[in-house]
């Protein structure tokens, strides 16, 4: 008979061992700035105006998403090609609401939204927006 090890072990997985834990950072009075990373990103599937929606893609500040409305027997798709906004966080009532992306609300349709109901023209119109991106925000395409 075998005696048991003393030594403690840690917990595995398939594939390897679990990494250690990462340092934590101390927070900071400094507020985010547009060309940072902290955001509330923009959540990849989410309910609206009776409406579903599912991101099927996102490159950059440009997202296509699957609007499903479920209200009737057969639930119908269309598709919504969308630039990505973003609002700074604020306070309200003594609580900090934190930095967010946003999709672009229904007034913006035609100009930072764009529903097709043919799911190969929203591709068509996410790509032809993405080639246009670097040219309307001055970034270089490489």
């Amino acid at each position: 008979m075998t005696t048991p090890s003393r030594q403690k072990r840690g917990r595995a997985f398939v594939g390897g061992l679990i990494p250690p834990p990462c340092r934590k950072t101390r927070a900071t009075a400094e507020a985010p700035t547009k060309e940072c990373d902290s955001y509330k990103p923009l959540p990849k599937e989410f309910r609206r105006n009776g409406f579903n929606y599912r991101q099927m893609a996102r490159e950059g500040d440009l997202a296509i998403y699957e609007q499903t409305w479920l209200s009737c027997a057969e639930p119908s798709r269309s598709y919504e090609v969308i630039r990505i906004r973003r609002r700074d966080g604020f306070q309200i009532a003594g609580r900090f609401v934190e930095p967010a992306e946003l999709y672009p609300p229904s007034e913006l349709s035609g100009a930072d939204g764009f529903t097709f109901p043919d799911r190969n023209k929203a591709w068509d119109k996410f790509f032809e927006i993405s080639l246009e991106e670097p040219a309307r925000t001055g970034k270089e395409v490489i």
